[in-house]
């Protein structure tokens, strides 16, 4: 499948904001990933970067848009496909740049750091809102999430991104993590949940 721009919200769970000691934003604050960063699982090692700090995983439910938006198209009408991905951070570099003022781009644009499950077909904004999704590391539940717990909905997402920087069809947005961020390290075995069923895992290596 063909991505195109790779959006991401940061800070749109309340309790994750929280858990980093960072502000709530008033409105969506949206960064992005080069399209080499974006990998599907499939079972394969999956590499991180060495000599860069931690890499802390960040669980997030992500959309594939079908449609260049036009204003007053709904969600429904709009996204395609849906996966569970992971939105890999070199942590102690994002720091550094959060205090210089600087982009993320460089601890968040990394090869692999775009990780996604298979896609799925997307379920529409009220049967999605139902079910919950969850990483799994080494056996162990470390991450679980609603996007009914999301400070801005997909559509107020979809109509900031499309005003701000245009979307078009093929562009994926990863619509933010919940609490629960840490560290992986070498050896470790990812699964990806949506409705209590796995949709990807991967084995981190560095």
């Amino acid at each position: 499948m063909s991505i195109r721009n790779i959006y991401c919200v940061g800070r749109n769970y309340r309790v994750h904001a929280e858990e980093l000691n960072n502000a709530v934003p008033e409105a969506p604050l949206i960064f992005t990933k080069p399209t080499h960063a974006y990998t599907e699982t499939k079972g394969q090692t999956i590499k991180m970067p060495t000599d860069k700090g931690a890499v802390h995983y960040e669980v997030e439910l992500v959309i594939h848009l079908a449609h260049a938006y036009e204003k007053g198209m709904t969600a429904d009408e709009l996204i395609d496909k849906m996966a569970i991905g992971v939105d890999f951070t070199l942590r102690q570099l994002q720091d550094e740049l959060k205090k210089k003022g600087y982009p993320w781009l460089p601890a968040k644009g990394f090869p692999n750091s775009a990780l996604c499950s298979r896609w799925m077909p997307f379920a529409g904004m009220e049967a999605t809102k139902e079910h919950d999704f969850a990483l799994l590391k080494n056996g162990q539940e470390v991450q679980r999430g609603n996007i009914k717990d999301m400070i801005f909905d997909i559509p107020t997402i979809l109509e900031y991104v499309a005003k701000e920087f245009g979307l078009g069809a093929g562009d994926v947005i990863f619509m933010g993590t919940p609490a629960g961020v840490g560290k992986v390290q070498e050896g470790d075995h990812l699964i990806l949940n949506w409705q209590e069923t796995k949709v990807g895992e991967c084995q981190i290596i560095f």
